[in-house]
């Protein structure tokens, strides 16, 4: 948003954010400048009235040309003002494993985005396939635009040692591992991560490193933790809990592999940070994965442990492979950023007004 402030200006557009100091969000820090006018509105105050109907009504109050709802959760409400909405990916429906009340309530929300908003934004070719597949949407209405992350952080800029020490102490970690980051649940597939991390030491007794999963537990991760527990003599798992970007940048720099073994992903920002920072990656060959990472990875069957244990041992045995990824992983991160990201969403919502 506060690149859109930016760009109000240039793009000759009014951008009025609909904030309330009643609720806990970044935007109420927004700062006003010429065509960015945050405006204060009640019915933000209760998040189901805001979602059901609030966001229409309070824009059509304020005689707005275009609402963007940059959640696909924020309901199109009659035909107060034309919506454009962003519907990241369709996980709950192609791959559900959120818990089945919020499953639910997001296959409502999205299908009733999907037929009343005027356009779609979505993140990645494969996420506008499920959108058109899965809703009927015709080609014209869905637009790809690609996330980015933090540049500041997320870099291939060398950590100083003493920083990287302290981190590293911090986590416990005094050997060479392997990484993974995001919530801990079952989309994630590390169940068959941990075995494969298992096998691949079995299988290579020179291998001394440890795994490193780290994130929030999210939800159905109890399995996840049995099987991390259910064998002690092959290597050391480490759950590190959530890391703050701060740390995650230094974790990445400093791993010896990172691997994303996603079932399913609409653009998986962790991939992206993983390259971002030069961490040599490899990656499942499901969903988006190959589209994000532009197809330079090394990319495994993530239904098949042996499959994936072999790429860890193959990137792992080879200095060379791995500055391979390291170098093309960050190359390929370079075509990422917000700023594109917030360019080309303006030039959605100035055509969807101007239609």
């Amino acid at each position: 948003m506060l690149r859109f402030r930016e760009m109000a200006l240039k793009d000759s557009v009014h951008v009025t954010p609909l904030i309330s100091p009643a609720r806990a969000n970044d935007a109420n820090a927004f700062e006003a400048s010429t065509r960015f006018q945050p405006l204060k509105t009640n019915l933000f105050r209760i998040g189901r009235v805001w979602r059901y109907g609030g966001a229409c009504l309070s824009a059509w109050i304020n005689r707005a040309d275009l609402l963007f709802c940059p959640s696909g959760t924020t309901l199109p409400f009659g035909s107060f003002v034309p919506v454009v909405a962003t519907i990241h990916d369709l996980t709950p429906i192609v791959c559900p494993t959120f818990p089945k009340r919020i499953a639910r309530g997001l296959k409502f929300a999205f299908a009733n985005t999907a037929r009343f908003s005027r356009s779609i934004i979505t993140d990645s070719l494969c996420s506008k396939r499920d959108l058109m597949e899965t809703f009927g949407l015709p080609e014209s209405r869905v637009h790809v635009i690609y996330l980015g992350c933090d540049e500041k952080l997320f870099n291939d800029v060398p950590v100083l040692p003493p920083l990287r020490t302290s981190v590293l102490n911090k986590f416990g970690l005094h050997r060479p591992y392997i990484f993974h980051h995001g919530t801990i649940q079952p989309r994630k597939n590390l169940k068959r991560l941990i075995e494969a991390y298992r096998m691949a030491l079995s299988r290579n007794p020179n291998l001394e490193l440890d795994l490193v999963l780290a994130g929030d537990l999210g939800w159905q991760y109890e399995d996840i933790l049995a099987v991390a527990q259910s064998n002690h003599s092959a290597g050391r798992i480490i759950f590190s809990g959530p890391v703050a970007d701060e740390n995650l940048s230094v974790l990445l720099k400093s791993a010896s592999l990172v691997v994303i073994p996603s079932l399913y992903e609409g653009f998986c920002l962790p991939l992206l940070e993983a390259m971002a920072c030069s961490a040599p990656t490899i990656c499942s060959n499901s969903s988006c994965l190959p589209e994000i990472s532009g197809g330079i990875l090394r990319y495994f069957d993530p239904t098949s442990v042996d499959d994936l244990a072999t790429c860890i041992e193959q990137a792992l045995e080879s200095a060379e492979l791995r500055a391979e990824l390291s170098s093309h992983g960050r190359k390929r991160a370079a075509l990422f950023s917000w700023q594109r990201c917030a360019e080309e969403t303006m030039e959605v919502l100035k055509s969807a007004a101007r239609s």
